[in-house]
């Protein structure tokens, strides 16, 4: 008994600060949805469910979704390509395999607020590097995170280089469990590259697709830091997400009862889309 005793009371601390920072803040943003809250006024109207009807005629919100959905659709695609073609090239026999593992890998461990700062210098206007850079070769400077076609993909270059290291490891651990013989058989029987790739390897790492997949575009659709860094929502909102909108909503204008309504929107639509990747996934298990 006086073990259990000791193990309540070592946990008890972790209790309390899931108790207070992770329940009672979803239960109290669940109660807010339903109400209206300035932060200053400590009154709050109950005002039922119009913070979800005003969501159907918000065309910041709607605009907020297709660019959140633009971004996702961006960034998920390539930093899973490109982390499988890392993965493929670090998993042979290279010299100085562990080096570039490494430097790969060290976008992941940066924090999204400094390499936003340091992308945010590269693709300056006026000074950036590439700009310097791209002029040497004849191309006119483009205005990378000022013009509305170009601040999007550029935020998700930006969010590519520092995702890619992780889908990589990811990629790298799937290679690894791959059995060799199952390679050298196929070679036996005259398996080209090509083949044994499609036949081999693309299906055996199907469960560290489904992962990559479920956890990027959950981070995506949360994107924030890189947005709030690199371009502050615009030009022309054209970069700003739903969970900078939330921001927007609760932190600038004080309408915390609206912001919480878009925030379990914004829920609704990541467990949808999960949701619908695990059916997909489990349709087409066969390994």
């Amino acid at each position: 008994m006086r073990k259990e005793w000791s193990a309540y009371a070592m946990l008890t601390p972790a209790f309390i600060l899931l108790g207070v920072f992770t329940l009672f803040a979803v239960g109290f943003s669940v109660y807010l949805s339903f109400h209206q809250w300035d932060i200053l006024n400590p009154q709050k109207p109950y005002v039922g469910l119009n913070n979800y009807r005003e969501l159907r005629h918000d065309a910041y919100f709607k605009q907020a979704v297709k660019n959140t959905a633009y971004f996702t659709l961006g960034t998920v695609p390539l930093s899973v390509a490109f982390g499988l073609g890392i993965a493929l090239l670090l998993n042979g026999p290279i010299r100085g395999r562990a080096v570039f593992r490494t430097l790969y890998y060290l976008p992941v461990v940066t924090p999204l607020v400094v390499s936003g700062l340091i992308w945010k210098w590269v693709l300056d206007g006026d000074f950036g590097v590439l700009n310097y850079y791209i002029g040497k070769i004849g191309i006119s400077p483009q205005l990378w995170l000022s013009d509305p076609s170009l601040a999007m993909p550029s935020v998700i270059a930006m969010s590519v280089w520092a995702t890619v290291g992780f889908t990589m490891l990811v990629y790298l651990a799937g290679l690894q469990s791959i059995p060799e013989e199952y390679y050298e058989a196929s070679s036996v029987d005259g398996a080209s590259t090509w083949q044994q790739f499609r036949y081999i390897t693309a299906p055996l790492l199907a469960p560290s697709t489904f992962f990559l997949a479920v956890y990027l575009i959950i981070s995506t659709f949360q994107v924030f830091d890189q947005i709030f860094v690199m371009t502050n929502g615009g030009p022309l909102r054209a970069t700003t997400t739903v969970v900078y909108y939330i921001w927007q909503a609760g932190f600038q204008d004080f309408t915390m009862g609206y912001a919480s309504a878009m925030a379990y929107a914004l829920f609704a639509i990541i467990f949808a889309f999960t949701i619908t990747l695990v059916v997909i996934q489990n349709r087409r298990s066969d390994y």
